[in-house]
């Protein structure tokens, strides 16, 4: 029998996500409520090491719903978590330039310098992850490798979690809807003339690309291959502690009842989905659709269907193979299947 649970830290990522869905709404808390669970979101915490957790699943008894390359790194990395669900919401994933670079093709992209982000003080790097996923994918359409473009490093300082004293932060961004945020260094560098393209993705890159005028190389979220699409923000994964599962099992099982709950109901309400996507993502609502498509409602479904899975798997062996990670982590052996069947089995009340 599962032991009595204080309190439950739950993060996700500034994204489409069912946890998020569930957290707004006050789904998540009200699920939690009969038992005297405190459901607390360790990013809005003063705390620097509780909001670190978003990134490597530190925190007892913790669910996470976010962008891949922290949960991968995570469980690769040796702290085990499991892995009860992904979820697949398509955004754009933009390779971007100027007018005047003279790059209009991928094929251009050979020999030119092309703005990576370099951070030195996070725990794994997601944002040079998906930048180079997407320059790597977009060269392999044209069967050229990242070996035929010049990289060029842009060091950041500090850390992601910092900035969620003021603001969240998905990538660096200069600006995020109206709000001036954190400098893009690569941005910079690229309207300075410096390098030739640069990498950016969700509404932000939409946003950014309307407002410097920026073409449009490829967009690699939007090919119709899955894996050339796969990358940090396609899937997303729900990832909770050993100790909740080990300890709250039944606790578990109510989160992903919950998600899916809140996913059912996003896709009756899309456009009062679309109205908390844009306050997650602190933009506009007509952004979100830019970056997602105007039926992103209908992509919040968390499941452990074997195409998603598979994509994961070719995500999680690019990060090996470029070193994010240090030993290769086996998709299969990380999924725990058992609370999401259960609810799908309607064996809730059971397990709880």
């Amino acid at each position: 029998m599962s032991q009595l649970l204080d309190t439950l830290w739950y993060t996700n990522s500034p994204a489409p996500t069912g946890l998020g869905i569930a957290a707004q709404t006050g789904r998540l808390a009200e699920a939690f409520r009969a038992a005297g669970t405190s459901v607390q979101d360790l990013r809005g915490s003063g705390e620097r090491e509780i909001r670190e957790a978003h990134f490597d699943h530190h925190l007892t008894n913790s669910v996470r719903h976010g962008s891949s390359v922290p949960a991968i790194w995570t469980h690769a990395n040796g702290n085990p978590t499991h892995l009860l669900g992904v979820s697949w919401c398509d955004e754009v994933q933009l390779i971007l330039t100027t007018a005047e670079s003279g790059v209009r093709s991928v094929r251009d992209l050979k020999n030119r310098r092309f703005g990576l982000p370099k951070w030195a003080n996070v725990q794994i790097d997601f944002t040079r992850a998906q930048a180079l996923r997407s320059l790597e994918n977009a060269l392999k359409l044209e069967g050229l490798e990242v070996a035929d473009v010049e990289l060029v490093d842009y060091p950041y300082g500090g850390t992601y979690s910092d900035d969620w004293l003021n603001y969240v932060v998905s990538a660096p961004a200069l600006y995020s809807g109206n709000r001036v945020m954190r400098r893009n260094n690569e941005l910079i560098g690229l309207l300075r003339g410096d390098i030739d393209a640069i990498f950016l993705k969700g509404a932000g890159a939409v946003h950014l690309a309307r407002e410097f005028g920026l073409h449009a190389v490829i967009d690699t979220g939007s090919h119709p291959e899955p894996l050339i699409r796969a990358s940090n923000g396609t899937p997303r994964t729900l990832t909770v502690d050993r100790g909740l599962i080990e300890r709250h099992y039944d606790s578990a099982v109510r989160v992903v009842d919950t998600v899916l709950r809140a996913e059912q109901w996003a896709w009756a309400h899309p456009e009062e989905t679309r109205r908390l996507l844009a306050r997650e993502m602190n933009t506009s609502e007509q952004l979100v659709t830019a970056a997602h498509g105007e039926f992103a409602h209908r992509q919040l479904r968390t499941t452990l269907d074997d195409g998603p899975i598979r994509a994961l798997q070719d995500f999680a062996d690019f990060l090996l193979r470029w070193n994010f990670i240090d030993s290769r982590l086996d998709v299969g052996e990380w999924i725990d299947a058992r609370p999401l069947h259960d609810v799908l089995s309607g064996n809730l009340r059971r397990a709880i």
